[in-house]
């Protein structure tokens, strides 16, 4: 019974990629571990982009600073 969680930013992700993200990774347990789609969990959770940090910086000054 696998269980995946991704976690994106909160940037406007829509219905149809949120589909196809658990489609496409359901599929691809499905192809590598042999594993039942039924029985394939897969969790989107869409965290607030002020709480998203990379490098020590939250992500928009991280941003800023690759610009």
């Amino acid at each position: 019974m696998p269980y995946v969680h991704i976690e994106v930013t909160d940037e406007g992700v829509t219905a149809a990629q949120k589909k196809a993200l658990i489609k496409g990774t359901t599929d691809l347990l499905q192809q590598v571990l042999n594993k039942d789609p039924a029985t394939t969990f897969v969790v989107i959770d869409e965290v607030p982009l002020e709480n998203w940090g990379i490098g020590g910086l939250p992500v928009t000054a991280f941003r800023a600073q690759q610009k």
